[in-house]
């Protein structure tokens, strides 16, 4: 896989793959603008360089050929514009068709004079996109001459931007950016040498969706710390009453195999051991302590306890590194954030290489205040599940073809 600093891009049309799929507020601003800045270099190197820029990236999950406000990607615009400093002289494609390669976007294109950049509408706004359409992805190629893919967030997906289209550019005409290659790098060589003790602290909703990691990491870790939702579906494995929490009844079998295997491979496994229950998921709801093992049947666990914080304090003390994917409770409502910010802050304040993946844990930790003290906060949370089981991503994948 070539990075930009490999190819001779000097004075052409260079489209980057960003990933600006960034949180907004429900009055449509942008809460969070790390994806935008980390992309920042990229697009940099390339206006110094004289090149004529064209960005394109996804926005959430719009329907195909309409045009929705709240999914534009108008709102990155104005913000890029206050971040790039490169005055009047970035485009936007504000034609509001529900379409990406408009004639709009094609006369700003070919008007492109040195050093600009255009930004393209959300490109999920064709249909091509997400059916890795080679039509929609030939469209985009003849725009330019190079293909830049710095999107890491969306590399497991294989989309029409991220794999059809990097594959209409010889070796030479494409490669990874700046913030693609740094992500690959980092976790590559976290997981090939990572220094012992390495500890994984697990979060989040489901199983389902990390059970691969799981399994993976238990070759590689001396440590597992499951919290969150999917600690539910382990707890209920091994016998215990959970009430009304989240379970995935499926994987129960599943979850009882990673739990013998860790004890296999003389991994540690720790669940929590208490919770923050309620009757019902709501702001107004009254909360109290229970051990796990004394959940009411008609309450749901939202949150780990405080004892389960201070049990998981000690257990990351003496990791040398840890690696973070998934929140430990319903962390946007505050009565059931502070087990998540809680663990935040263990992890920030050890000595250890820290490797926090995945939106909602980056999100955890900015809440937190713990970004600048974390080793490394990746922009993609199912890339980077997909990288700790040992696959290969189908964006970089098509970068070294």
């Amino acid at each position: 896989m070539k990075t930009i600093k490999e190819l001779d891009i000097d004075g052409k049309r260079v489209f980057i793959r960003c990933d600006f799929n960034v949180p907004k507020d429900e009055f449509g601003n942008i809460t969070d603008d790390r994806r935008i800045r980390e992309a920042l270099q990229t697009i940099r190197y390339c206006v110094d360089r004289g090149c004529k820029i064209i960005l394109g990236s996804h926005f959430e999950r719009p329907e195909p050929g309409m045009y929705e406000e709240k999914y534009s990607l108008e709102a990155v615009y104005r913000r890029l514009d206050v971040l790039l400093k490169i005055k009047n002289r970035l485009l936007f494609d504000d034609s509001k068709t529900g379409a990406v390669v408009t004639e709009k976007a094609k006369v700003l294109a070919d008007s492109l004079e040195t050093g600009d950049v255009l930004l393209l509408e959300n490109l999920r706004f064709d249909a091509g996109e997400t059916n890795n359409d080679a039509l929609f992805a030939k469209a985009l190629a003849g725009m330019v001459d190079i293909y830049i893919n710095d999107a890491f967030g969306a590399c497991h997906r294989k989309h029409a931007s991220i794999y059809a289209m990097a594959e209409e550019f010889d070796k030479d005409a494409k490669g990874a950016g700046f913030l693609l290659s740094k992500e690959v790098n980092f976790f590559s060589r976290v997981l090939e040498n990572p220094t012992k003790p390495f500890v994984a602290v697990v979060g989040g909703s489901k199983v389902s969706g990390k059970l691969q990691a799981l399994t993976k990491l238990l070759d590689k870790v001396d440590k597992v710390i499951v919290g969150g939702g999917m600690a539910f579906t382990f707890l209920k494995a091994m016998g215990y009453e959970i009430g009304n929490s989240l379970v995935e009844n499926d994987l129960l079998d599943e979850a009882t195999s990673i739990m013998k295997k860790a004890q296999e491979k003389n991994v540690k496994f720790y669940l929590p051991v208490d919770v923050v229950a309620a009757p019902e998921f709501s702001e107004n709801s009254t909360v109290k302590y229970f051990p796990t093992q004394e959940i009411p049947a008609d309450w749901m666990g939202l949150d780990i306890g405080p004892a389960s914080s201070r049990l998981f304090r000690e257990v990351l003390n003496d990791a040398q590194t840890i690696i973070w994917n998934g929140p430990m409770g319903v962390y946007e409502m505050d009565k059931f954030a502070k087990g998540s910010t809680k663990m935040s802050h263990y992890i920030a304040e050890t000595h250890a290489t820290t490797i926090v993946g995945g939106g909602d844990t980056a999100d955890v930790a900015a809440r937190a205040g713990d970004v600048d003290e974390m080793t490394f906060v990746s922009t993609g949370g199912g890339a980077s599940l997909k990288l700790l089981e040992g696959k290969v991503l189908p964006g970089i994948e098509a970068l070294k073809e």
